[in-house]
């Protein structure tokens, strides 16, 4: 691969919600409208990450491709020729790599991702789950990724504070075993510049319209507090007009001490995509909470009704006819890497 290489995929195992959508997808395709022609973007369908906690298997294939169409319908250009779309599933290489990877990544740095005890906490508060049933491949979920970024060289991976971790661990390890094999893998970017890349001085993290100390997850363990992107405009209006402020009665933007307001204005200056500080200007020092609530209500309408307009037109057999065609090429590459890691390591002559 001759360019620059931006990887980025959202796990299957179930409908977008307004939070994937402006933390995750609108940003991959500003990327590909911004940097068109100058760098390749794989955005890959991480299907084997699904299945790391419970999901419904019925419906998991088909989940991947609606997912997909959510990205084509936000302005992703398929046809664009420095963009992939492909399975993880379907590309062997990743999970071999991934083994290959296990054995050079350490009990003791697995052991300290926050994802992997924030997710575990959440199955047993669910109570889908006894903590001996916590599979294996939710503690090892940031090893995959670590495979899915180095198969393809990738330098710029856009995702949420949450993954942070795992982009340092993919480093760690990329740098480990090319200080001992010479040189092997392409190290992705650290933190910093992931972040100077996408413009954003930190990840974007959309919270619970309900509890605004927590993100915004799946509507099965949080209906109220999460926006899906099938909900309909109505049903939007409502959850924001419950959103959970405080007793402050001053709009101000502070993590802190008014998280439910806070996460309200960011939601609006995501949407209006104006700066977080022009939007807080806006608002600093009113008292009206209602009318604020108001202003996000009729934003994420809006933004509802055209994504589900736009949705409704995308083609389904373009995405396939293009996943196959990615697929094959991906496969190529990836199968490369896997080679050359295998000879490194003394698996081929």
């Amino acid at each position: 691969m001759s360019k620059t290489v931006i990887l980025t995929g959202l796990r299957a195992n179930g409908e977008f919600h307004l939070g994937n959508y402006l933390g995750a997808i609108l940003p991959v395709v500003q990327l590909q409208k911004q940097h068109a022609g100058e760098y390749q973007v794989n955005m890959f369908v991480p299907d084997l990450h699904s299945i790391v906690t419970p999901v419904e298997h019925g419906t998991l294939y088909q989940q991947s491709i609606d997912n997909l169409k959510v990205f084509v319908a936000a302005g992703l250009d398929i046809a664009n020729q420095d963009t992939y779309i492909y399975r993880q599933s379907r590309v062997p290489a990743h999970s071999e790599l991934a083994w290959i990877l296990d054995c050079f990544t350490y009990f003791g740095e697995l052991n300290r991702m926050t994802q992997f005890k924030d997710k575990s906490a959440q199955l047993t508060d669910d109570k889908t789950q006894s903590e001996s049933s916590i599979s294996a491949g939710l503690f090892n979920y940031p090893v995959l990724m670590a495979a899915d970024i180095l198969l393809y060289g990738a330098e710029y991976i856009p995702v949420g504070e949450d993954q942070r971790q795992h982009i340092e661990l993919t480093r760690d390890v990329a740098i480990r075993m090319n200080n001992r094999f010479g040189d092997m893998f392409v190290v992705p970017h650290e933190w910093s510049k992931q972040l100077e890349f996408t413009k954003l001085d930190k990840g974007v993290r959309i919270r619970s319209l309900r509890n605004p100390e927590k993100k915004m997850s799946k509507s099965v363990e949080d209906p109220a507090g999460t926006i899906m992107l099938s909900d309909l405009p109505e049903e939007a209006v409502k959850k924001v007009s419950s959103a959970t402020t405080d007793s402050l009665g001053s709009i101000n933007y502070d993590w802190g001490k008014q998280p439910g307001v806070t996460n309200l204005l960011q939601i609006l200056a995501l949407l209006r995509d104006v700066s977080q500080n022009e939007v807080n200007e806006q608002w600093k020092g009113k008292t009206n909470y209602g009318e604020l609530k108001d202003a996000v209500a009729e934003a994420v309408k809006a933004c509802l009704s055209e994504i589900q307009g736009k949705l409704s037109k995308v083609n389904d057999q373009e995405i396939l006819v293009k996943l196959e065609e990615d697929e094959v090429k991906m496969n190529q590459i990836a199968n490369q890497t896997l080679s050359d890691v295998q000879k490194k390591i003394g698996l081929r002559p």
